[in-house]
């Protein structure tokens, strides 16, 4: 029938269930590093700031934050070729 759910084995439904045991800890972590960043979405950014300088920034955030020189966190966080881990670091750096 159209809507009917797929019908999954017992071994399926064990794997399953064993990767969200197994990925739950790194998961939320995940969630919870994306509730922070966002709600420094609006963090400004100094348009002095020397990002060669911020040691755990990949050479091209490096790169592309220093020619789109954004204004807040957020505008960072949309930059192409910016990471998560690129934004963590420079949420510490601005927390300082």
């Amino acid at each position: 029938h159209g809507g009917a759910l797929p019908k999954w084995s017992f071994n399926e439904l064990l794997l399953d269930i064993e990767a969200e045991i197994k990925y739950e800890g790194y998961i939320k972590r995940h969630l919870n590093d994306l509730e922070k960043q966002k709600k420094n979405e609006s963090l400004t950014i100094s348009n002095k700031l020397n990002y060669g300088l911020l040691a755990g920034l990949s050479n091209e955030a490096v790169e592309k934050l220093s020619f789109v020189r954004p204004e807040t966190l957020g505008q960072a966080m949309r930059v192409s070729g910016v990471t998560p881990a690129d934004i963590s670091v420079l949420l510490v750096n601005l927390s300082k």
